[in-house]
């Protein structure tokens, strides 16, 4: 994922203890990445939603995460069908990122079809060094206190945060998972710019993140 995204800036190594995932993003990072958890903590007026996905359409790639590798996004209550397209694309767009890492997606089309622009190629590097390291994920990441800011008919806002507690990576090659403690790293602020395009996907051109933001701690 991601992400442009922490995800593209942070060293990737097979000694880093914890790398975040998703969640895989792909933006800028300010702090030091030597870890990262995954789990996430939603305020009052969200719900969680595991399972969140788009609505059944022909043309989306069906994106799958391996058993070992959960996230889950807690979403506002809200009403306007505009801002939940939104909140789901997005979601879809942060498993596309760690479903190309740990090789449910090996062709990367989920990456293709919700990012564009800058989050595409940060997403994609991303992606690659995570290859390059014969790294994967695994653990627990959840997203929360998702705000969406609708600037126009087809482009929006959305900041959002993210806690990788319990999200970490793994080597491929021996199937070891690096575990480290939570800190105030493990707890990310994303803020991302999405643009709907011709077939009404939100894509996210732009994203951006900072670890160990205040208003993400728990």
């Amino acid at each position: 994922m991601t992400r442009p995204l922490r995800l593209a800036t942070a060293a990737l190594t097979a000694s880093a203890a914890l790398l975040l995932t998703s969640c895989g993003s792909d933006d800028k990072s300010s702090g030091n990445d030597d870890k990262i958890a995954g789990a996430e903590q939603g305020g009052g007026k969200s719900s969680a939603s595991p399972s969140e996905s788009p609505a059944e359409n022909s043309g989306r790639p069906k994106t799958k995460l391996p058993s070992d590798l959960t996230m889950t996004f807690e979403s506002p209550q809200t009403s306007d069908p505009v801002k939940k397209a939104v909140l789901t694309d997005n979601a879809e767009r942060m498993r596309a990122v760690n479903a190309a890492i740990t090789g449910t997606d090996p062709k990367s089309e989920g990456i293709a079809f919700y990012n564009t622009g800058k989050a595409l190629e940060a997403s994609a590097t991303w992606v690659a060094k995570f290859k390059d390291a014969g790294l994967s994920l695994t653990g627990e990441i959840r997203y929360y206190d998702r705000q969406v800011t609708l600037k126009d008919e087809k482009t929006a806002t959305l900041a959002f945060c993210a806690d990788e507690g319990k999200g970490y990576t793994k080597k491929k090659s021996t199937e070891k998972v690096n575990k480290t403690p939570v800190t105030k790293n493990s707890y990310v602020a994303y803020n991302t710019q999405l643009i709907k395009n011709s077939e009404g996907t939100w894509q996210t051109s732009q994203i951006f993140s900072t670890r160990g933001a205040a208003q993400c701690q728990p």
